[in-house]
């Protein structure tokens, strides 16, 4: 499907989609529960799905509903969690899913991982060898389908700060199928934290406790999370899923470019690290505020700035549209895992602003965006990478010309009613085949 994009800027007031990371997180720990859980979620993604298919492979059912998802967990007897023998999990092409449910099948006993598009070639290393080192038993990574053996046993998992923290989460959603105590070591620095203590927010929710230290061994600094041996997911029976900062940050960055945008549903205390798109922005010059649940940001006198997107990764393409018409020059730095998304986002962002008549350049880790009065509009090629179609809508808004997004159906793994919201806030999208 293509987009066309005409000038438009866009204004108003739009409500956030529910948190793709934290739905995953709830929906895990909804199916390795006793009881049925109710999941307040009123939106879905391609990705959120291919988490609740994930463990409905493993024998829970979860069903969608008008208010979210209908959880039932997976059955129970003597021994434990029961899966169906040579349970065959489908990750579509969810990153989170992958490393979220490799620990947790590890755990449950066995069975095989498929996924799609980029999807096996983005890393696994180190959790691959911390879990062999585990006694869980893989087949090599870089291809499908991934088979797993195990069971996976409990001890000391170590991993470094500066991978995935998806890999820390995955190990701790797992640790609440074993029996034995898990302690997970991360060492400092730690990159995207944030996402860890929504790990440990949705731990909280269901009941799971986890011990946090500090601790040295070698010279080098920790941060130790611990669960218990035996420590089951309880808590309440309906949970809600909070509004999404990574998607509103599109919203929030067109709000920037033109009249203002107010995006409500966001939690202002969240763990979310997205919800810096509002310091960020405020920092190049926008108009900022938050009051209760309601974001809100407008134009103002942008300028260009160093922004370390260490923590804050998937703000690079909406904060790169803003960069774009910024005067002088945005650096964004320490942005390598954007090589490891969807796209290659130093190579797509670059390429699609470009193609709009941005000026942006690769260099080193991040990139250098040369501010330009206006972009002109022009063809661009989303890469089958949702966020790269999204930046180049918000960026085509207040451009000379139209935009035609190529590829543009990839919205829909993480914001489906992405074009029909934008459309709700005054612009000009005409889909085509």
């Amino acid at each position: 499907m293509r987009v066309t994009i005409e000038p438009s800027p866009l204004a108003g007031t739009i409500g956030a989609i529910a948190s793709k990371s934290v739905a995953h997180r709830l929906l895990v720990l909804a199916a390795l529960r006793d009881r049925t859980t109710t999941l307040l979620c009123p939106t879905t993604s391609r990705d959120i799905d291919a988490t609740a298919t994930c463990l409905s492979a493993l024998g829970a059912r979860v069903t969608r509903t008008r208010i979210g998802f209908r959880v039932v967990p997976i059955p129970r007897d003597g021994a434990g969690l029961r899966i169906p023998e040579g349970a065959r999990l489908d990750c579509g092409e969810s990153g989170s899913t992958l490393r979220f449910m490799l620990p947790v099948l590890c755990a449950l006993g066995g069975g095989s991982i498929q996924g799609h598009g980029r999807l096996a070639k983005r890393p696994l290393s180190p959790l691959w060898e911390e879990l062999c080192a585990h006694h869980a038993r893989l087949s090599a990574p870089g291809s499908f389908p991934l088979t797993v053996s195990g069971p996976l046993t409990g001890g000391t998992f170590t991993l470094p700060g500066t991978v995935s923290s998806q890999f820390v989460t995955g190990l701790l959603l797992a640790a609440c199928i074993l029996t034995e105590r898990v302690t997970i070591l991360v060492e400092r620095p730690i990159e995207s934290l944030s996402y860890i203590r929504l790990t440990l927010d949705a731990l909280g929710t269901f009941g799971v406790g986890v011990t946090e230290a500090e601790t040295s061994r070698g010279g080098r600094d920790y941060l130790s999370l611990t669960i218990a041996a035996d420590a089951r997911p309880a808590g309440p029976d309906e949970v809600r899923v909070e509004g999404d900062w990574s998607c509103a940050a599109s919203w929030l960055c067109a709000g920037a470019l033109g009249r203002g945008i107010r995006v409500s549903g966001l939690e202002g205390r969240s763990h979310q690290g997205d919800r810096a798109i509002l310091l960020t922005l405020a920092s190049l010059g926008a108009h900022v505020r938050q009051e209760g649940t309601t974001a809100e940001a407008r134009g103002g006198a942008l300028t260009g700035r160093t922004i370390d997107a260490a923590d804050v990764p998937d703000l690079v393409p909406p904060l790169a549209a803003v960069a774009s018409t910024c005067t002088g020059t945005t650096r964004i730095i320490h942005a390598e895992r954007l090589r490891l998304k969807e796209s290659d986002r130093l190579e797509t962002v670059s390429s699609a602003l470009n193609a709009m008549g941005g000026m942006v350049s690769i260099n080193g880790d991040g990139l250098a965006i040369h501010g330009v009065p206006r972009l002109r509009g022009g063809i661009v090629d989303a890469a089958n990478d949702h966020r790269i179609a999204m930046m180049a809508a918000v960026a085509g808004a207040t451009a000379t010309g139209p935009t035609t997004i190529l590829g543009a159906e990839c919205v829909r793994k993480s914001y489906p009613a992405f074009f029909d919201d934008f459309r709700r806030l005054g612009g000009t999208a005409t889909e085509s085949e």
